[in-house]
């Protein structure tokens, strides 16, 4: 009878060290399928927001471009102002998933874009409305201004793309 308990006991035991053991591997293997979910949707999220903000660039560098006759075509600025309100849209949009994703690194980084393309697009705005007054007065300053806040946006962008490389890496 002691050989058939120690038999039983020892049955038992192996049942709950099997059941343990396949609790913690299922716990781990639905962690790594989350983790890699989310990495997945962090991804999305961050390409999709840079590639709003270069068609909307594309669309604000057509603007410039439109303006850069001393007398521009109103109609053609108009038409270009339109493609890149429609395109400041989509980066809003895609900004907001990104706040979402976080981390909260992606997010001050994301407001960095965000401030920097807020000046610059306050400069374009500016000889918009100059170019409809057909004031010329503060055009070189401007144009210049431009090309300042152009370069700092890109900049903003680049730090953007650090932060989300280092948000990967560190969830390796």
């Amino acid at each position: 009878m002691d050989a058939e308990v120690a038999a039983l006991l020892g049955a038992a035991v192996g049942s709950l060290a099997t059941l343990g053991a396949a609790f913690v591997t299922g716990r781990a293997a639905s962690r790594s399928q989350f983790d890699q979910w989310r990495r997945a949707h962090r991804r999305d999220a961050y390409v999709s927001y840079l590639g709003a903000l270069h068609d909307r660039d594309i669309a604000m560098d057509a603007i410039f471009e439109a303006l850069r006759p001393s007398a521009p075509d109103l109609e053609q600025v108009e038409e270009r102002v339109g493609r890149f309100v429609a395109l400041a849209r989509e980066v809003h949009r895609a900004a907001e998933v990104v706040l979402v994703e976080g981390p909260p690194v992606m997010a001050k980084a994301a407001g960095q874009v965000g401030r920097a393309s807020g000046e610059l697009s306050e400069v374009m705005r500016r000889m918009v409305k100059d170019a409809h007054a057909g004031d010329a007065a503060r055009t070189a300053t401007d144009t210049a201004l431009a090309a300042q806040r152009e370069r700092a946006l890109h900049e903003a962008v680049k730090r953007f793309r650090s932060a989300a490389v280092d948000v990967f890496d560190k969830a390796r």
